[in-house]
């Protein structure tokens, strides 16, 4: 049995800050919470650790009812996005403070905290107080604080998001190795759809309080149950359109009729709403069954080696996300290639029909 919200909700006045939740997560697994700022992400964290108590339903772990029991009273270690150490301690004892307190013997405190300072390079500076830190190594050290404990429950709140670029990648690496085989169970709160993929384990797509999707990460990913969920696991914003599928024939406002793609084609002619990624969407055609677009641009953005560019169908905007550097003119008329192959069909109410990418 790993950690289990049972109809689990969180009411804070008249509003409603977590939906009526039933969640299973994996045991001694890395679990991640996808979702943009004010999903319930930090919410959902603090139920499972005991921070806030549900307003309904029960908390569950390893087969004991934890609803209510004080986070005191639980092995738990949480990191937040914003990071908090003790400003009279140097770095060693920032780290070594939990253990001290579960009166872990010195030599043990000692190899564990010099462990876990060589992985998040803290090493060089286990003497300094941490107004003597960065940001950067104020984050690490607070992260080190958490994994240097032997806990059954490690709730990471955005734990890389004040970190230089080159360390989150590393310790994005890491962290699973890091964390796999000392029989915790791990949740990693992240905004980022690029960073779910990267962590792997089981993911929960979340928006407005509710779990939309729970399950393998590439799964949740590739297979999403509805709209909603896709929306959550893509970055720029998936692009959607509402279309009307007759035949083999997909119409579109505008004009627009586009060939059925061949996944799609065995769906029963309707309504529906037809959801593409950005980067399935080109400035450069790739293969010959690439679709068309013509639109006014409208923002152009370059971010090292890709471009994104926003771009007009009738009624809709959409993104086309292409490796290398393209400069579309803004207020031009550009042509994008879409390989429809890869879209996905959903009903008006937002559910995804079969025969879906």
């Amino acid at each position: 049995m790993s950690l289990e919200l049972r109809n689990v909700s969180k009411v804070v006045g008249n509003e409603v800050h977590i939906f009526p939740t039933d969640l299973t997560l994996e045991d001694e697994g890395f679990n991640i919470l996808l979702g943009t700022t004010l999903a319930g992400k930090t919410t959902l964290m603090q139920l499972m650790a005991g921070l806030q108590r549900p307003t309904e339903g029960e908390v569950w772990f390893r087969g004991r009812n934890v609803t209510g029991v004080p986070v005191q009273q639980r092995n738990v270690s949480m990191v937040y996005q914003q990071f908090i150490n003790y400003p009279n301690f140097d770095v060693f004892e920032n780290i070594a403070s939990p253990l001290r307190v579960a009166g872990v013997n010195g030599a043990e405190i000692k190899s564990r905290v010099l462990a876990v300072s060589d992985l998040l390079r803290l090493t060089p500076m286990l003497n300094r107080r941490p107004s003597e830190l960065s940001g950067g190594q104020q984050q690490r050290t607070a992260l080190a604080r958490a994994l240097v404990k032997d806990a059954d429950l490690v709730l990471l709140d955005e734990p890389l998001a004040n970190l230089d670029f080159k360390l989150r990648e590393e310790l994005r690496d890491e962290l699973p190795k890091l964390l796999s085989g000392r029989g915790c169970t791990v949740v990693y709160a992240t905004t980022e759809p690029s960073e779910a993929l990267l962590l792997g384990g089981h993911t929960a797509a979340l928006a407005k309080g509710r779990v939309r999707q729970f399950g393998p990460t590439g799964t949740v990913y590739r297979q999403p149950a509805n709209l909603e969920s896709a929306a959550i696991f893509s970055e720029p914003p998936i692009n959607t359109i509402a279309v009307r599928k007759a035949g083999h024939r997909l119409l579109a406002p505008g004009g627009l009729d586009w060939p059925i793609p061949g996944p799609l084609a065995s769906a029963a002619d309707g309504d529906y709403m037809l959801a593409l990624r950005p980067h399935n969407v080109a400035i450069k055609r790739r293969r010959e069954t690439d679709t068309p677009l013509t639109g006014n641009v409208l923002v152009t953005e370059i971010s090292g080696s890709e471009s994104v560019i926003h771009f007009e169908l009738p009624n809709d905007t959409w993104v086309s996300q292409s490796h290398g550097v393209h400069r579309v003119a803004v207020g031009s008329t550009g042509t994008f290639f879409a390989d429809l192959g890869q879209a996905m069909m959903f009903t008006p109410d937002g559910v995804r029909v079969k025969g879906g990418v």
